[in-house]
């Protein structure tokens, strides 16, 4: 388009610019039209029932934003692993993680050891009592000091444990190295059978187990199956002794800088995808053992009523250890709202 009056040189500078600004405008629309994403950490495998949860999650954001928001799901610690991804979440790596309990005492909120705490609950009834009601709220809100924002809790389901033998007595535990996570509450449960406690990420522990880097570990039946851990462990014992659970967290900055909108639809999702992922989680378990069961070269073993008794009175250390850090009111809290 001419420009009269412009001079030759100044016509030449006004076409560069106009070129320019619809350049912009174009690469606005572009940008509008993007997706907000957010990036979705975790260290199991998709087919475990955090990793269907977060497949779930996923697909109800991107179906209720109409594709508007994107939630990209990195499982298995394909992006960051339990070394590294709360430093992750605070420097705005990721926007959202589903680390397990037993990590967020390590960060300072050490209220959540009490999930650790052996044979607590004796049903995940017991256990949602807690997640689903006012003391689970108030637990979320702690984590607010740690910058996270808590979003929620799911069911991994109960631990058990392995080994190159039945672990079915006390006198079983002598000796043996057993992988266990970063908390104060495992490392006092494993000290008071007479194990020496490893702490290892997750994404090392087949390896460690396989090259007898450590005797055995704790973790629900979907774990044992989905990473392998079973074969490098003869022996499962199903104690039952322990809860493992997850708390959804997300980026301060990240969440505070969506609309009201876009958090009201985010949780909404979660919390639809969460309630559905604990309803299968005992499926899971379920369909779990059996695989296991007929797993070559894997036996499986239970514990009876005597030797159950005998484990939790062995392991009353790790409760006297939580007690002196603070936890007693909680312990007393769960037992008469939760324990009946």
């Amino acid at each position: 388009m001419p420009f009269p009056s412009l001079t030759r040189h100044a016509q030449r500078h006004a076409t560069v610019l106009v070129v320019l600004l619809l350049v912009m405008h174009a690469m606005g629309s572009v940008y509008a039209a993007s997706p907000l994403r957010i990036r979705f950490s975790h260290v199991v495998t998709p087919d475990t029932p955090k990793g269907r949860m977060a497949e779930r999650f996923r697909n109800l954001v991107a179906q209720r934003s109409q594709g508007r928001i994107a939630v990209e799901v990195f499982p298995n610690s394909s992006l960051y692993g339990d070394e590294d991804e709360f430093e992750a979440l605070r420097l705005g790596a990721v926007e959202m993680l589903a680390p397990s309990l037993s990590k967020f005492g390590a960060t300072g909120v050490t209220a959540f050891e009490v999930f650790d705490l052996p044979f607590l609950f004796p049903d995940l009834a017991s256990v949602h009592c807690v997640t689903h009601g006012p003391i689970g709220t108030r637990l979320l809100k702690q984590l607010a000091r740690q910058q996270m924002v808590g979003l929620g809790f799911t069911d991994a389901g109960f631990k058990h444990m392995s080994g190159r033998r039945a672990l079915q007595s006390p006198v079983d535990y002598r000796g043996l190295r057993l992988r266990i996570q970063a908390s104060n509450v495992l490392a006092d449960q494993m000290r008071a059978l007479g194990a020496q406690p490893v702490v290892l990420p997750f994404g090392e522990t087949q390896r460690a187990l396989a090259y007898r880097v450590v005797d055995g570990t704790e973790n629900p039946i979907t774990n044992f199956v989905s990473q392998g851990l079973a074969s490098v462990q003869p022996a499962v014992t199903l104690t039952q002794h322990g809860y493992l659970g997850y708390a959804i967290v997300a980026n301060p900055m990240f969440w505070d800088s969506l609309s009201a909108k876009d958090r009201d639809l985010i949780q909404h999702a979660l919390d639809d995808a969460l309630a559905a992922s604990d309803a299968q989680a005992a499926a899971l378990e379920l369909q779990a053992q059996r695989e296991l069961a007929h797993k070559q070269g894997v036996t499986i073993y239970r514990i009876s009523t005597s030797q159950r008794a005998a484990l939790r009175q062995a392991t009353q250390p790790a409760y006297d250890g939580f007690i002196r850090r603070g936890g007693e009111a909680l312990v007393a809290e769960i037992t008469r709202e939760c324990l009946h």
